[in-house]
């Protein structure tokens, strides 16, 4: 089976669409009397959709043009592969180290609900962390999401947990025991004391539900010597909060608004084009100006240059994608909150802005992801129509990264911040509150009165291990719509 690019703009669609037709075999020939099957067809869909538009297409000899040129070959290849997931993981170029964020699953449909901020989760949003150099693993809880089962519970920021269902969390079971099938379970309390972490004998019971997670966990206006300054804590690009989003930037204004305090620390990234609004409603000023660049695989670069160079460019905008007037600010200063879990969209809002206006950045080294992914589904051109009913995977590939207007990108190590300052997990203070340590930082350099908020090293030795994103299905993703590269 041959699969050949093509080009669509008669079509007006911009993925290369992959059409199987037979291959010639010429005068003469004699067929196979005895041709290899194909033993799955979700094998074939990996290894298609990572050929058409894998950022590192060009880099996999395995994903080469010429791999699926004879078919006996092709197919005993995909047979050499017991699992679509292990055939996706042996595709991905340098995973690990290049790339650590394409993934593969089975059930789009929980990978859409993710993209819409829709999830199971009992509410605790936490980071999990090693005791010292041990196998044993304790929680703290970071924030409670708002109208969650949690949220009823007697459970808060700061808080600390050892066990689930009377066992000890350890690095070889905490993903069982809070991320499997249990949609209840019981988390075993604990206290740090003389720089030991030990269970104090409360419990707190929580259930799972499917939660629907407003990214806007706090948004308040904060007077301090003279200055009005707005505060958003705002925990995910998600779509379906852009108006919610951009009536909190009405709000700023009409409350006469003078400064910004964005608080990223907890948000993994999500969806481009609700960064680039968000971008806007901070400034306004820029409309049209160019606030990221795209570069896509050697294919898919050269078509764009040649036909269609706008597309590799992501501006300024002062529309929402339904035409609602964005709220913008018109800020020459913003003051951006990070820690090591802000990822994705929230880089891609400060190194976007970085070039226009003075990004003050406080906390702690980001992330480190610069890349954006799409969703391929099993259809003729990847996208919802005409859809494989057959099985439910879809993959989420990495597809470009992402330069801003001067043309920084490839951050592998995270953006740095101009004034580092670390959360105290022993002493995490209250989100919002004027004295928490990255918020006091920031309203102090707003103010120009020194920072009293008081600062100490934690009590404990730890090490930190994964936090709940990295169990979403989404986890630190920086997406792009897919329907925006089916159609013009």
């Amino acid at each position: 089976m041959k699969k050949s690019i093509l080009s669509r703009v008669a079509l007006g669609v911009l993925f290369f669409n992959l059409i199987a037709c037979s291959k010639d075999d010429g005068p003469g020939s004699t067929p196979d009397p005895n041709p290899v099957a194909l033993e799955s067809e979700i094998n074939d869909f990996v290894w298609s959709g990572l050929n058409e538009i894998y950022l590192w297409q060009q880099d996999v000899p395995n994903l080469a043009d010429s791999k699926n040129d004879v078919q006996d070959d092709y197919y005993g290849f995909l047979n050499s592969y017991d699992t679509p997931n292990n055939l996706f993981n042996a595709l991905l170029y340098q995973k690990g180290t290049v790339d650590r964020f394409s993934f593969l699953v089975d059930d789009y449909i929980e990978l859409e609900n993710s993209f819409a901020g829709i999830y199971k989760s009992n509410g605790v949003d936490f980071q999990l962390s090693r005791i010292g150099n041990s196998d044993d693993v304790f929680g703290f809880v970071r924030y409670i999401v708002n109208n969650s089962d949690a949220s009823a519970k007697n459970i808060e920021r700061g808080d600390f947990f050892l066990t689930v269902d009377g066992q000890q969390l350890t690095a070889q079971n905490y993903q069982t025991l809070l991320f499997g099938s249990n949609d209840t379970y019981t988390l075993g309390m604990a206290e740090v004391n003389n720089s030991q972490i030990a269970l104090n004998g409360e419990t707190v019971s929580l259930t799972k539900t499917e939660l629907s997670e407003n990214p806007i966990l706090i948004n308040k206006v904060i007077e301090s010597n003279g200055q009005k300054i707005g505060y958003l804590m705002y925990n995910g690009f998600i779509a379906d909060y852009d108006q919610e989003l951009n009536s909190v930037f009405a709000d700023f204004k009409a409350q006469g608004v003078g400064h910004l305090v964005l608080d990223l620390r907890y948000n993994p990234g999500g969806r481009v084009s609700s960064a680039i609004y968000l971008s806007s409603m901070i400034t306004g000023q820029f409309t049209g100006s160019v606030f990221s660049k795209e570069e896509w695989n050697d294919k898919y670069q050269s078509y764009f240059e040649n036909n269609d160079p706008d597309r590799l460019i992501n501006k300024f905008t002062n529309k929402l994608s339904d035409n609602t007037t964005i709220n913008s600010l018109g800020l020459q200063t913003v003051y951006i909150l990070t820690t090591g879990s802000s990822a994705s969209s929230s880089e891609l809002v400060i190194n976007g802005l970085d070039p226009y206006i003075d990004v003050r950045h406080i906390g702690d080294t980001t992330t480190g992801k610069y890349t954006a992914s799409v969703t391929l589904y099993d259809s003729p051109n990847f996208g919802k129509s005409n859809i494989n009913p057959d099985h439910k995977y879809a993959i989420q590939p990495l597809v470009l990264k992402s330069a801003n207007a001067n043309g920084v990108s490839d951050y592998f190590e995270g953006l740095l911040p101009d004034t580092p300052i670390k959360e105290n997990i022993t002493d995490m203070g209250i989100l919002g509150d004027e004295n928490e340590p990255l918020l006091a930082e920031a309203i102090s350099q707003i103010t120009g009165v020194a920072n009293k908020a008081k600062r100490s090293a934690p009590q404990i030795k730890y090490i930190l291990l994964k936090d709940v994103n990295d169990f979403k299905p989404l986890g630190k993703e920086m997406y792009i719509d897919t329907e925006r590269i089916i159609r013009n």
